[in-house]
This record gives C-alpha cells, structure tokens and sequence, in this order.
C-alpha cells in the first residue's frame, strides 16, 4: 500500500477511538449503562449496530468461498436464517423489550424455577460468553489475519511481533477495539457501529464497482463463468445440485436450521439490542431494520465480488482470499487504503460486540448470580472490563487454531442445533419447562460432536442438521413430560410480566386477569408476508443485477402485494389490542 493508503488507514484507526473516548465521558455507572445503554437506543441506531455486528471481516470473505465451491445459492447457509430474523420481528421483539432484562439468560429464572433454572441460566451464561464467543472471535481474527497476509500489511511493521506477525497486528487491532468497548460500554459499541457499518459498506461496493468496471460489466463475468463450465454458480436455488451443494443441504437450510438452531428466538446479540431500544415500537423498527440491510442491501456487493474472484483467480487454493486480492488487483491508491479500513471496520465492530455481550454473561448471569450476589453496580462494572480482557485474550488463543472461515461458520451452526423450537415454545406455551431446554441442548451439542467423528465426518450437512434437529427432539419432548411443569406462581409472573398472546398461557391469562399484549394470528401472518416481503426484495435485486429484468419485475410485485398484506395486518392488529385493552378482557 501507499502512504497515502496507511494515512488513511491511521486516520481511521485514530477517529474511531476518538470516538469511542468521547463517549465514554457518558460514564457507564451501573450495569444497565453498561450492557443495555441505559435502554435508551433509538430504532435506527440499534438496527444498524445489529447490522454491523454481522458485518465483519469475515462474511465477504466467507460470502467468496462460499459463492466460488457453492455458487450463490449457496449463500442459503446464512439466508435461511432470514425466517427466523422475520420472526424476531413479529413474534419476539417487543416480548424482549416488555420482558425488562438485562440479558437473555436472565429470562431463564424469569421462566423456570428453582435448582434447573439456576443450572441452566449458569451452564448457558458460560457456554455462549466462552467457548462460543470466543470461537466466534477467533475466526474473525483468522478472516482477519487472511487480509493481513493477502494485503502484505505485516511487512510494514519495523519491528518483530511476538508469534505470528499476521495475528499480532489483529491483535493490536482488538486491543483498541477493547480500550472505547471497556470503557464506554454499550453506547461506545453501537455509536462506532454505525459510522464503521457506512465504511463498510462503502468499501465493499467499491470494490465490486472498480472489479466490474475492469472485467466489463456482470454480463462479462456471467460469459466467463459460462465457457468454463461454471454456469452453475449463478443459480439461486441448487436445482438439482450445485458445486458442492446438494438438494438435501438446501432442505436442511430452508426446513430446520432456521428454527432448531440456538438462536430461533432472537440470539443474545441481538437482543441485547432490543432490550436496549427505547420503546417496543423502536424494537420492532430495529428489528426490521437489520432485516432490510442485512439480506436485501449488502448480499450483492459480496456475491458480485464473488463471481469476478472465479473469473479473475480460477485456480486459488484459498477461495477466501479472493476478496482481498481484487482489492489489490483493482483498487488505486487512496481507494485501497479507504476498503482496507472498511475491512477493519467490519472486523471492529463485531468484536467490540462480542466483547461486549460476552462481558454481559460473565458479569449479570456468572460473577452477580452465583459469585458476589451483593456486589454494587461500580464493582460489577469494574468486572465488566476486566471479563472484556479475559475474552479478547481467549479470543486470540482460539484464533491460532484455525484454518477455514467457512468450515468454522458451518460447526458452529451445527453444535447450535437443537434447541430452537423448545427456545420458541417457552415464549407461547407453559408446559415447556427447564429440564426440557437442558435436554435439547445438552442433546443438540453431543449429537452434533458425535457427526463429526471420522465414521460420519463426509455426511452431507443437511442430514446432519436433521440428525441433530430430530435427534434432540426425541430426547427432549419425552423428558419434558416425565418431569414436572414449573410452578403455578412462576408461570404466572412470567405472563404478568411479558403478556404473551396465543392459547397456551389461558389458564394463566385467566388468572392474571390481564389481557394478551399480542394478537399472536396476526403476527404469524405478518411473518408469512415478511418473509415474503423481504426474499422479494433479495431476488429482485439480484436478478435485476444479474439482468433477469422479468424475474425482477415478478419479485417487485411480490414485494408490493406483501407489504399491502403486512400494512392491514398492522392495522388489525392495532385495533383487536385497542379493544382489548378497552375492554379489559382476558383474551
């Protein structure tokens, strides 16, 4: 890179710490400013921050490989969980924000009681705030690191770094990152989120922009692939297979990951954010926010640089690294030093995310529940640095040992199948109880393990998802029958406090004397219109890039049609919770 690339580069580097600084004036005195920003969030800032965790370094390199062994319609790894995200919407976001937590594990003795409870809400706490999280963080250092070396950026280093000199400079990347996250708290992350989300996403159209421009439109590429036998790729749907996906893989995205996977109902990232808007209506507006920039606004840029990578590079060993080598290939100076900060701007902002959530559990859910039950809100947001640290240093260690961003993301996909659909149910129907979610994630994990071991490690991934799926089901309907129900005393403060519409809680209702606060028949059809609503939106764009002008126009009159659905939903749903409401009803 030129000066001018790393004055770009250093700039950016100092601006966001700056700002995280800045902010961290604010003063994070108590838990709640620390992990939930005081529950302060406007709709906007939250969705975008949901938007840019999931915008790290690693999805355009993964979204590369994935396109180059897959074609684009392997990207259904990741678009399926689209289902689930629209059901956060409808379903779960204004019971997060109703449910007045501090994290997700929290819920767990908002819902269960007794012994389990406390297990379950401690074993989850450790789990998603150690293992997991700090997998996940690995593998955004290694995507990270793969820039790194692609990009040469080491060989600027004067000086020798401890180890690899690649993950050094990540490293030192996340140290800034946990110098504003530690100290400003969640205001810090989401704040940085936004402007490093707009860097983001300028450096990844550039990139498809200058690469397009040089191979002489889509159209050209699309020919590329074509005479080289790879007409496959552009396919959206694998019919009957593609590459090295198969028909059954696509069923397993489409018709069970979405819902048995561990984060069915929302995922501890993201509903950190909900809890932390300022209002339910802000959550739901969040919510479909990150849809809407998530799936419908930066799956193109990626895919298009995807398909330039085969036309350019159709021989790497490393298909992942096609990203950063059109960079290098296309990019003048001053453009490439703005796309690599976009890079490590991705890479920021979902770490200082994860540092964040994860420092939530270990401090709300571990050290206040079971370690110091007393302790002030200045103690517990002194632990909260202090876990910050602990897990950026784990992070670094996991990050050591990987190879393969892709292979990584289908693991943890995999381990985290299972408990989805009980996740779901607790929210809408009493019987659920915590030996049954003990029992699908305890089962969900060593089935998935148990796949991998070297006599099944070749089983195509969608028989594994439906091994794992209904293999946890077998174990945990029966044990939640031959156990227990949770007290009455529970079950009734949990609908007293988040107000859950639908049958299952009746006899609560009953109880309470207090009105659903869901009409949850039209939330259900709302869910059936987003989806809808937003694969319209995908494919429209997709198609219309890719010149399927008659596809594009079909999927622009599924959009409208669905959202004229989705406006009458809303306004039926208004008026059935008004009267409700009127009424005092016990619905």
């Amino acid at each position: 890179m030129s000066p001018a690339d790393w004055a770009i580069v250093a700039g950016y580097g100092v601006l966001t710490l700056v700002i995280g600084l800045w902010l961290s004036r604010r003063g994070a005195r108590s838990v709640t400013d620390f992990f939930v920003g005081s529950r302060a969030l406007p709709w906007w800032l939250a969705g975008t921050s949901m938007a840019a965790t999931t915008f790290s370094v690693d999805t355009p390199l993964y979204v590369t490989g994935v396109v180059w062994r897959r074609g684009i319609a392997g990207n259904w790894e990741w678009w399926a969980f689209a289902i689930s995200h629209v059901l956060m919407i409808y379903l779960f976001a204004r019971l997060w924000r109703r449910a007045g937590i501090v994290t997700d594990m929290e819920l767990t003795e908002l819902r269960y009681h007794g012994r389990p409870a406390a297990i379950l809400r401690g074993v989850r706490a450790f789990l998603f705030a150690v293992p997991i999280n700090c997998i996940g963080m690995g593998y955004t250092m290694l995507a990270m690191r793969k820039v790194v070396e692609t990009l040469g950026l080491w060989d600027a280093i004067p000086f020798d770094l401890p180890g690899d000199d690649r993950l050094g400079i990540v490293v030192a990347t996340s140290v800034v990152v946990l110098i504003y996250a530690g100290l400003a708290g969640l205001w810090g992350v989401v704040a940085t989120d936004f402007f490093q989300f707009l860097l983001s996403m300028a450096g990844a159209l550039l990139v498809a922009i200058f690469a397009m421009r040089d191979l002489g439109g889509v159209d050209a590429v699309q020919s590329a692939l074509v005479s080289r036998g790879l007409g496959d790729r552009l396919g959206f749907v694998p019919w009957p297979e593609v590459a090295e996906l198969s028909l059954l893989t696509f069923f397993g995205y489409v018709g069970i990951q979405w819902w048995a996977w561990r984060n069915s109902d929302g995922g501890g990232m993201f509903i950190q954010r909900l809890v932390a808007s300022k209002s339910e209506d802000d959550a739901v507006r969040a919510a479909w926010l990150f849809n809407v920039l998530h799936y419908a606004v930066r799956t193109w840029p990626w895919v298009i640089v995807a398909l330039a990578a085969i036309a350019v590079f159709p021989t790497l060993e490393d298909p992942e690294v096609g990203y950063p080598l059109l960079m290098t290939r296309y990019l003048p100076a001053g453009l490439l030093g703005l796309v690599v900060a976009s890079l490590f701007a991705a890479f920021m902002s979902t770490v200082s995310t994860q540092i964040n959530w994860g420092a939530s559990y270990l401090v709300n859910d571990l050290y206040a529940r079971f370690v110091r039950r007393g302790a002030g809100q200045g103690e517990l947001v002194r632990m909260g640095r202090v876990a910050s640290v602990l897990l950026v240093a784990l992070a670094a260690a996991a990050a050591y040992n990987q190879e393969d961003v892709g292979t990584v993301f289908r693991f943890m996909i995999a381990i985290g199948t299972g408990p989805g659909l009980v996740l779901i149910l607790r929210w809408f129907w009493w019987r659920v109880n915590a030996w049954a979610e003990i029992a699908a994630m305890g089962s969900g994990i060593m089935i998935a393990i148990a796949s991998y071991l070297p006599w099944w490690a070749d089983m195509d991934f969608g028989l594994r998802l439906a091994l794992t799926a209904f293999g946890a089901a077998a174990v945990w309907v029966p044990v939640m029958f031959l156990t227990p129900p949770e007290p009455e005393a529970t079950l009734e403060a949990f609908y007293r406090r988040t107000r859950p519409g639908g049958p299952g809680w009746r006899r609560q209702r009953a109880a309470s004397g207090l009105a659903a606060l869901q009409d949850l028949g039209a939330d259900l059809r709302s869910w059936v219109y987003g989806v809808a609503l937003l694969f319209a939106l995908v494919f429209g764009i997709g198609w219309a890039l890719l010149g399927g002008w008659a596809w594009a126009a079909t999927a622009a009159g599924v959009a409208t049609a669905a959202y004229i659905q989705l406006r009458r939903e809303s306004a039926r749903r208004r008026a059935v919770l008004s009267a409700a409401a009127a009424l005092g009803s016990t619905r």
